[in-house]
């Protein structure tokens, strides 16, 4: 089963996700896929972890930045894995990529390859994302790219995932059942 949940920065996501994957599985991986590269960051990080080592589950923490669809791939049908957030890890494999010429289309190979590890996976998987396209445009290209792009990965994995949650001012809300069809 996948699930994804998305919301807006601070919407309650995580901690519903976490606690979601708690009521599934007796054990999961949580693949983190922040980089620390200041000290805010690496503050946040450290606030993470340790509300994960505080609230009594077990969770085995992997961290990967950069190729999740691999690891997914090598964790199918062994655990249940949580993973937060696919807007980091886009970010990350955004940045590492903006010098190639062909960028775009290597962004869209990537998003591809993280499409078929979750159509893939065996077993619970959970999907932490940003819904980033309900602000204002971005005044940069690259800012708009991002932007366009996670929605387009967001789109595209929630039409594979069993069930969506939107979460907002803590609220999560089950949209997939909800879906609206012509």
């Amino acid at each position: 089963m996948s699930i994804l949940v998305t919301g807006g920065a601070r919407s309650g996501k995580s901690g519903f996700a976490e606690r979601l994957m708690a009521s599934l599985a007796g054990q999961a991986t949580y693949i983190a896929t922040g980089q620390a590269f200041d000290e805010e960051m690496e503050a946040r990080i450290a606030l993470h972890r340790q509300q994960r080592a505080q609230g009594g589950y077990a969770w085995k923490t992997v961290e990967e930045p950069h190729d999740l669809p691999a690891l997914l791939d090598r964790l199918s049908g062994k655990e249940a894995v949580l993973v937060d957030c696919l807007t980091l890890w886009l970010s990350n494999v955004l940045l590492a990529a903006e010098e190639r010429a062909d960028r775009q289309e290597y962004m869209e190979r990537e998003m591809a390859r993280l499409e078929q590890s979750v159509d893939g996976f065996a077993g619970t998987l959970i999907l932490v994302t940003n819904e980033v396209g309900d602000g204002i445009v971005p005044e940069y290209a690259l800012g708009r790219l991002y932007r366009d792009l996670a929605g387009r990965m967001n789109a595209r994995l929630a039409g594979r995932c069993d069930q969506v949650f939107l979460v907002t001012v803590g609220i999560p809300v089950e949209l997939k059942s909800r879906e609206f069809k012509l």
